[in-house]
C-alpha cells in the first residue's frame, strides 16, 4: 500500500565535530565480542506489554525476548521525560553532569548534548564496532550534534522529538487525539501555533521541522514509520553480519501523535475505547518489530552472539487520557513516582545469560554503556556512573547492581535507596489547578525552590509499591538520611544548560506540586 511522503525538507549543511573517543584496549586481545542492540521503545507504560501484565495489548515478542533473559521488575531511567533519559543511555552518566536536564523544547535546533561527552557510538566505535542509529534521536539537531558526529556510522530516523507515523490515512487507518487533549498535544510537539490550531495543522507543522533523514540527507518515507525503522534495522544487521556491530534502536512508538494502520488495528478492533485501540496497535507494531530483528539474527546464525537489551524512556504519558497504562505503579511521565522512572527492562543473549527469570534487582538505564563496554573490550570514559550488568545477570553477582538510584529536575529531587523512596518538589500555588497539560514557559525561567516551601514524600517500596502512603513524618530519621545522600550525589552536578520551559502542576497526597521537565 502507498502512502504519500512523510517528510520533504531542505537538507541543512553539517560540518562535522566529534567527543572525544574513549580509550579502547586493543580488540585482538580481547575475546570473542558479540553484537549489541539497544532497543528504546518512546513513553511505553511500565504495565503496556502482556510480559510486564497488560491484558489488553499482546506482545508475543517481548514476551519471548523476556523468556529468552532476564525481565527486571526493577528497572529505572534517570528522567521521566524523554531527552534526558536518552541522555544518560547513551553516556552511561547522570544528565545532570553535564547539564541535559530538561527537554529541550525546540533549543536542541542550536545545540545539543556537549561534546566534552563521548555517546556510546563513539566507546564502541573505538574497539572495532561498526556503529548504527535508527529512529529518535532528541540529543542535537544543530551543526556537529547529529548521531554521525557523534560516534555512528550510520544514521536513519528523527532528529527531533516527535513526528507524524504518516501523513496520508488509507482506508482502516486511524489518527486520534483524544477529545480536550488539544492543548497536551501541543506541548508535546513543541509547536507554537495558537491553540485554535486544527490538528491538521499541527501535524503539517510538525512535519516540517522533524524531517527523516539518512546520515543528514532529508529523505521519503512511504511507509508506517514504525515499519520503516524496522525494516532499516534489518538491514544493517543483514549489512553488517560479518563484524561486530551496536545497533542503537529508539523507536519512536508509542509516542503521540497516536497513529496506527489499518494492519495493526485490525488486532484490537474488539477494544471498545478509541484511544486504547490505537495505541494498542502501535505497541503491536513495535512488538511486531522486535520479532523481525530477532527473526534476521536467527536466519543470519547471531541470534547466540548478540545481547539485546529493551527498555522505555520513561513512563507512559497522562496527556492521552487512560490509553496506556503504568499498573500498578502510581505516577506518570513527568513525574518522580514510579509511574514516571520504573520502565519495562530485558536483558537476553541467548545461551550467555540464562533465560526465563524475573528479576527485581534494582538496575538503571545508566547500565547500558558500562555493561555494553566491557563486553566489546573498550575502556569506559571517566566519570561513567553505571555499572556492568554481565556479572549480576550471569549469576556471578548475587548483590544489587544499583542499591541507590537518583532523580533531578531543578528544584525537585527524588531518591530510592533500598526500599525506601524519597520525593520533594515544589509547591505549586493554591491558585492553581492540577492538569495533565505541560504549560509552554518563556525560557530564562529559572526553577527555583518555591518560596511556598516543598512538600516532602516518603513511601516504602516494600509494603507500597504503589506510593500511596506518605510516612515521611513518621519517620524523620530516613527522610535525613536521604537528604543527605541527595546532597553529597549533587555535589558533582552541574547547571542545567538551559531552563525548563515546560511546567505542570500535578496533586500528590493532597498537594498541588510544581513539576519540571
Amino acid at each position: 500500500m502507498k502512502r504519500a511522503p512523510l517528510i520533504l525538507a531542505a537538507t541543512l549543511s553539517l560540518a562535522a565535530a566529534s567527543a572525544p573517543p574513549a580509550t579502547a584496549v586493543d580488540p585482538a586481545r580481547a575475546a570473542p565480542r558479540p553484537n549489541i542492540i539497544v532497543i528504546v521503545a518512546d513513553d511505553l507504560g511500565y504495565g503496556d506489554t502482556s510480559a510486564y501484565g497488560s491484558t489488553i495489548i499482546k506482545t508475543p515478542n517481548i514476551d519471548a525476548l523476556a523468556a529468552d533473559g532476564v525481565r527486571f521488575t526493577s528497572g529505572y531511567v534517570t528522567h521521566p521525560v524523554c531527552a534526558p533519559s536518552r541522555a544518560a543511555i547513551l553516556t552511561g552518566r547522570y544528565q545532570q553532569r553535564f547539564g541535559w536536564e530538561f527537554n529541550p523544547v525546540g533549543r536542541d535546533r542550536r545545540g545539543g548534548v556537549s561534546l566534552a561527552e563521548p555517546f556510546m557510538g563513539n566507546i564502541l566505535k573505538t574497539a572495532g564496532y561498526r556503529t548504527g542509529m535508527i529512529g529518535k534521536w532528541h540529543l542535537g539537531e544543530a551543526d556537529g550534534y547529529q548521531p554521525t558526529d557523534r560516534g555512528f556510522d550510520e544514521f536513519f530516523g528523527i532528529t527531533a522529538g516527535a513526528t507524524a507515523f504518516f501523513t496520508q490515512s488509507q482506508p482502516g487507518d486511524d489518527t486520534y487525539t483524544p477529545p480536550g487533549a488539544a492543548g497536551s498535544f501541543r506541548a508535546t510537539i513543541q509547536d507554537p501555533l495558537p491553540p485554535t490550531a486544527t490538528d491538521d495543522e499541527r501535524m503539517a507543522y510538525l512535519r516540517s521541522v522533524a524531517t527523516v533523514r539518512r546520515g543528514k540527507q532529508v529523505v521519503e518515507v512511504k511507509e508506517y514509520l514504525t515499519d520503516a525503522f524496522t525494516d532499516e534495522a534489518v538491514r544493517f544487521i543483514g549489512s553488517n553480519k560479518d563484524k561486530p556491530f551496536f545497533l542503537y534502536l529508539a523507536y519512536t512508538t508509542p509516542h503521540t501523535p497516536l497513529q496506527a494502520t489499518k494492519k495493526y488495528l485490525d488486532r484490537y478492533r474488539h477494544v471498545p475505547d478509541r484511544g486504547q485501540r490505537v495505541y494498542a496497535a502501535m505497541v503491536s507494531s513495535l512488538d511486531d518489530g522486535i520479532g523481525a530483528i530477532r527473526a534476521k539474527l536467527k536466519a543470519e546464525g547471531l541470534e547466540k552472539n548478540t545481547l539485546i537489551v529493551f527498555l522505555s524512556d520513561n513512563g507512559c504519558a497522562p496527556y492521552i487520557q487512560g490509553a496506556c497504562s503504568n499498573a500498578p505503579l502510581n505516577g506518570h511521565k513527568g513525574t518522580h513516582l514510579e509511574g514516571g522512572v520504573r520502565v519495562p527492562y530485558i536483558v537476553a543473549w541467548p545461551g550467555r545469560i540464562p533465560g526465563g527469570r524475573v528479576d527485581d534487582r534494582m538496575v538503571s538505564s545508566l547500565d547500558i554503556v558500562p555493561t555494553a563496554a566491557a563486553l566489546a573490550g573498550a575502556s569506559l570514559p571517566k566519570g561513567t556512573d553505571g555499572v556492568n550488568l554481565m556479572p549480576f545477570v550471569t549469576g556471578g553477582n548475587p548483590g544489587v547492581p544499583n542499591p541507590t538510584v537518583y532523580w533531578r529536575a531543578g528544584p525537585n529531587f527524588a531518591i530510592r535507596d533500598g526500599d525506601w523512596k524519597l520525593w520533594e518538589a515544589n509547591k505549586a500555588d493554591p491558585s492553581d489547578r492540577a492538569v495533565n497539560a505541560a504549560n509552554i514557559t518563556p525560557d530564562g525561567t529559572h526553577a527555583v525552590v518555591s518560596p511556598l516551601g516543598q512538600h516532602v514524600m516518603l513511601f516504602d517500596l516494600k509494603g507500597d509499591p504503589g506510593e500511596k502512603a506518605n510516612v515521611a513524618a513518621a519517620n524523620p530519621g530516613v527522610v535525613a538520611g536521604l537528604q543527605a545522600k541527595l546532597k553529597a550525589w549533587d555535589k558533582d552536578n552541574v547547571p542545567p544548560q538551559w531552563t525548563s520551559m515546560r511546567q505542570s502542576v500535578k496533586k500528590q497526597d493532597g498537594q498541588l506540586l510544581k513539576i519540571y521537565d
